[in-house]
C-alpha cells in the first residue's frame, strides 16, 4: 500500500503542546497531545519547560518519519508569540524561556521611553502597545541594562517559533510574523528594525530575517523533508482566510482573548488608534494588520463561575442555553449594566455586579448581551464598514448561540459568518510551507463556514 502523503505541524500554545498530519487536502489524518509542568525562572515565575519541549518534539518527529503508514514532505511550526530563547555560543539556551506575563519592574519601562519616547509615537510606528514583557524587545533591554553579565554571553536570540525549528535544522533565523506581533522591534513606516533597535545593537543579535514562506531542505532518515521556519500563531490563524476569502473581511478570533483582525488597513496606526486600544500584527508578506483585544474569553469565564455560585448552578449550565428571544426582549426594554468586570474596565460598569433575575438563564442573557456590545466596540476600532462589510467568528464564542445570534443582531450591517476551525493556526503553518493555492470552496469545505441573519424584531 503507498504511504500517505502528509505535512506535519507542531503547534505549541501555552497550555497546550499539539502534533498534527495533515494530507494533501488539508484534511487532518493523525494527532497527539502534550501538556507539561511549568519550570520556574530564577525569580520563581513559571515559565516554559524547553528541555522537556524539546525531548518530546524530537522525539514524536523521529517516531513519525519511521511509520510505513505515513510519507512526511514537510514539517512546520506554529507557536504563541512574544517569547524570546536566548541562546549562548554553543547554541544551546542560556536563560530560562521568560513568560510573558512575568512582571517587569517599572525602571525598565521608565528607563526605556525616557530615552526613545515621545511614548506614543513610538508604540503607534512599532504597533505596540506598552504590555511589559509582551513587547519582547522590552525584554532585550531589560537584559542588556538590568541583567548585563549575562545579556554578554548572548550570542542570538530567537522568537519561540524560529527557536523550534532551529531544534529541527540548527539554523538560527528570523521571521516576518513573529518580530511584527507587538514586539517594539519593527518600524511599521520604513518596514525595517525602528532606529532605537539599531542603536542598542540588538539588530546584531537577532538572526538573519527571511520570509515566513521559507524552507530548508533537511535529511531525516534519509528522506528528504522540507522543513519551516515557523510562525506566530495569531498570523497563522489569519493566513486561510486571507488566501481563500473572496471578499475584505475582520476576522474575530475568539478565546481567553478576543482579537479583531482587519488584514486590509490602508497607513499605519495613528497615536490615536493607540489610545484606542489597536495594535499591529503582521501578514507572512510583511505588510500590517490592525487589531484590537480584549480579554473576553477570561472574563466570560470568571462571570459564569459567579453565576453558577449565585444560582448554585451545575458547571455546564451555560453550555444548555441557548438564545431566547422573549427573554432578550425583556432585558432589553428597560437595559441597564449590571456587571462589575475583573479583566477589564469600560464605561457604564457599575461599581459592584447586581443580579435582579431569579433564573440562571435570564442572567446568563443578559451577561452575553454585555459581553457582546464590548466585543462589538472592540470590532468597530478596526472596521471600516464603507469597505468591510464580512464578519468571521471563529474559536470557542464560534459555538455560543447567544454571542453568534446577538453579534449577528447588533452588526447587522455586516455579513457575519461563523466558522469550525480548532486547527485554524496549525492549518496556517501548513499553508504557509505549502506552493498550493487556496479555490473560493476552502473556507466553506474546510471551516464548516456558516452565515447568520439578524434577528427580527416585530
Amino acid at each position: 500500500m503507498a504511504k500517505k502523503k502528509v505535512t506535519a505541524v507542531f503547534d505549541i500554545g501555552k497550555t497546550n503542546k499539539k502534533f498534527f498530519l495533515f494530507d494533501e487536502n488539508y484534511d487532518e489524518v493523525h494527532r497527539e497531545y502534550r501538556q507539561f509542568e511549568n519550570k520556574f525562572d530564577n525569580e520563581n515565575h513559571p515559565c516554559e519547560n524547553l528541555e522537556e519541549l524539546r525531548i518530546w518534539l524530537k522525539g514524536i518527529f523521529e517516531t513519525i518519519t519511521s511509520l510505513d503508514e505515513f510519507d512526511v514532505q514537510a514539517l512546520n511550526f506554529s507557536t504563541y508569540g512574544a517569547s524570546l530563547v536566548h541562546l549562548d555560543e554553543h547554541g544551546s539556551p542560556l536563560l530560562p524561556m521568560y513568560n510573558y506575563t512575568k512582571p517587569l519592574p517599572e525602571e525598565v519601562t521608565k528607563r526605556f521611553f525616557a530615552k526613545y519616547g515621545p511614548k506614543k509615537k513610538l508604540l503607534a510606528t512599532t504597533g505596540a502597545d506598552n504590555a511589559g514583557l509582551l513587547n519582547s524587545g522590552m525584554q532585550l533591554f531589560w537584559l542588556k541594562y538590568f541583567k548585563p553579565e549575562v545579556f554578554e554571553k548572548i550570542k542570538v536570540s530567537l522568537h519561540l517559533p524560529q527557536y523550534i525549528s532551529y531544534v529541527f535544522t540548527g539554523i538560527p533565523v528570523s521571521e516576518y510574523t513573529s518580530l511584527g506581533c507587538h514586539t517594539l522591534l519593527w518600524d511599521y513606516q520604513k518596514r525595517d528594525y525602528h532606529d532605537w533597535v539599531y542603536q542598542e545593537g540588538f539588530h546584531n543579535m537577532l538572526a538573519p530575517l527571511v520570509p515566513s514562506e521559507t524552507s530548508i531542505n533537511m535529511n531525516y532518515n534519509g528522506k528528504r523533508i522540507k522543513v519551516g521556519v515557523g510562525i506566530h500563531d495569531s498570523s497563522a490563524a489569519l493566513l486561510p482566510y486571507i488566501k481563500g476569502a473572496k471578499e475584505k473581511f475582520v476576522l474575530v478570533s475568539t478565546g481567553t482573548w478576543s482579537i479583531a483582525f482587519n488584514p486590509f488597513v490602508e497607513g499605519h496606526l495613528s497615536e490615536r488608534d493607540v489610545e484606542n486600544g489597536c495594535i499591529n500584527y503582521m501578514r507572512i508578506n510583511g505588510k500590517p494588520v490592525m487589531a484590537s483585544r480584549i480579554f473576553l474569553g477570561n472574563e466570560y469565564k470568571l462571570q459564569v463561575d459567579f453565576l453558577n455560585k449565585h444560582f448554585e448552578t451545575e458547571k455546564d449550565r451555560h453550555k444548555k442555553v441557548k438564545f431566547d428571544f422573549n427573554t432578550f426582549f425583556e432585558i432589553n426594554k428597560d437595559f441597564v449594566h449590571l456587571f462589575k468586570w475583573k479583566s477589564f474596565s469600560v464605561e457604564n460598569m457599575p461599581e459592584e455586579t447586581t443580579i435582579p433575575y431569579d433564573t440562571f438563564e435570564h442572567a446568563y442573557h443578559h451577561l452575553m448581551m454585555e459581553l457582546t456590545l464590548i466585543q462589538v466596540k472592540f470590532i468597530k476600532k478596526v472596521m471600516d464598514e464603507r469597505v468591510i462589510d464580512n464578519l468571521y467568528i471563529d474559536g470557542g464564542f464560534s459555538d455560543n448561540d447567544i454571542y453568534v445570534k446577538l453579534l449577528a443582531h447588533y452588526m447587522r450591517n455586516a455579513k457575519v459568518m461563523t466558522t469550525d476551525s480548532a486547527l485554524g493556526s496549525s492549518i496556517g503553518a501548513v499553508i504557509a510551507i505549502s506552493d498550493q493555492q487556496l479555490n473560493t470552496k476552502f473556507l466553506r469545505k474546510n471551516y464548516a463556514l456558516k452565515k447568520h441573519v439578524p434577528f427580527v424584531i416585530k
